[in-house]
């Protein structure tokens, strides 16, 4: 059973920091002193329950600016991604917002693209990680 719900930042800190440790901390050797934002409180976060379990994780802020997206190593290429890509998308188009943008890791850029996002700039680098900024427009 898949579930891809909103999640509140204080109820839900220990599943969505689990993911994002396993992720971004171990998995891809973000510094911990920035992983963590003042961000955190006001960003709309979700959480994708597998079978009752947190596999993935992703936030969107006021401004339409959606980060923090991770699936589980485990998971990735079964669709959790794309299905949590399309929620959140959701919930900004209903909240009023008529495009949304994220900061690609360049290796992740075709999955976006497959989303419907289109890169806007060039290469930059974020956390030690190469990043293209991509965009979409909200029907």
């Amino acid at each position: 059973m898949l579930e891809i719900r909103t999640a509140d930042w204080e109820a839900d800190r220990d599943h969505l920091r689990a993911i994002r440790d396993a992720v971004f901390i171990r998995e891809q050797g973000v510094d911990p002193a920035i992983e963590w934002d003042d961000q955190e409180e006001v960003a709309q976060h979700f959480l994708v329950l597998r079978d009752g379990n947190p596999v993935g994780t992703g936030r969107i802020l006021p401004g339409g600016k959606i980060g923090r997206m991770a699936i589980l190593p485990e998971l990735r290429g079964t669709g959790l991604g794309l299905r949590l890509l399309q929620s959140i998308c959701t919930f900004a188009r209903s909240n009023g917002l008529p495009r949304v943008y994220l900061h690609a890791q360049r290796h992740a850029e075709a999955f976006y693209r497959k989303a419907g996002f289109v890169p806007v700039g060039g290469e930059f680098e974020e956390a030690g990680i190469a990043h293209i900024r991509m965009e979409r427009t909200l029907a």
